[in-house]
């Protein structure tokens, strides 16, 4: 009464070996993938941060230049504005002539020089602008590749899941299997799915479903 049992036994234990087999093959797959992820986005966070601090030191250098062309135009308008009281107090005008064109004097030199520190105050506003653009950029680029590594390690199946699968599998087999043996056999009784538990004390190796456990190259 057990020979047609005992018949499938071979296959059905070939199928689960099969089934198992399959799901550590393709785990393996998904750990080799997020990998190689990972490492591409270790590579790609470097090369964003030389590209941030190439762009950051260029808009540096420019504020620089900005600065040292204003203060030497500053410099050249006051020395202007001295040689030109200079040349009217030379000119021996009356005493109330000579105030009044040394006092526009003053007010033409005064105007000259804030006019540079405005230009240069808006440079330096537009420094920082720039600056903060390339600091979003830099983030958001860092938190794209973070995210793909995110993403590749938590499609690794877990031992557990892969083990708990194939067992489900199997036993929705066997009891496909029993019912259709059932009455050849005289009324055995089927297995219920409800009973099964993972094995007593079993522990999923590894935590790959989550990124922070690895080194994080992005700071």
């Amino acid at each position: 009464m057990c020979a047609p049992l005992g018949a499938a036994a071979l296959p059905f234990a070939a199928s689960l070996g099969i089934g198992l087999i399959g799901g550590l093959v393709n785990r393996r797959e998904k750990q080799e993938k997020a990998r190689q992820t990972y490492q591409t986005a270790v590579e790609a966070s470097q090369s964003v941060d030389e590209s941030f601090a190439n762009q950051q030191s260029a808009l540096g250098s420019r504020l620089k230049e900005e600065q040292a062309t204003t203060a030497q135009s500053r410099l050249a308008k006051t020395i202007q504005g001295i040689q030109a009281r200079g040349a009217i107090r030379a000119s021996e005008r009356a005493g109330l002539t000579v105030n009044l064109l040394l006092s526009d004097q003053e007010r033409q030199t005064a105007n000259a020089r804030e006019a540079l520190n405005q230009t240069l105050e808006s440079a330096t506003r537009q420094y920082r602008r720039n600056t903060q653009r390339l600091v979003a950029d830099r983030d958001n680029r860092r938190n794209q590749l973070q995210s793909q590594v995110n993403q590749a390690y938590n499609q690794i199946p877990s031992l557990s899941s892969i083990i708990l699968g194939t067992a489900t599998q199997g036993l929705s087999q066997y009891a496909s299997l029993t019912a259709g043996l059932g009455g050849s056999r005289g009324g055995v009784p089927s297995t219920s799915t409800s009973s099964f538990s993972a094995p007593s004390g079993y522990q999923p190796i590894g935590n790959y479903g989550n990124f922070s456990t690895l080194p994080n190259p992005f700071g």
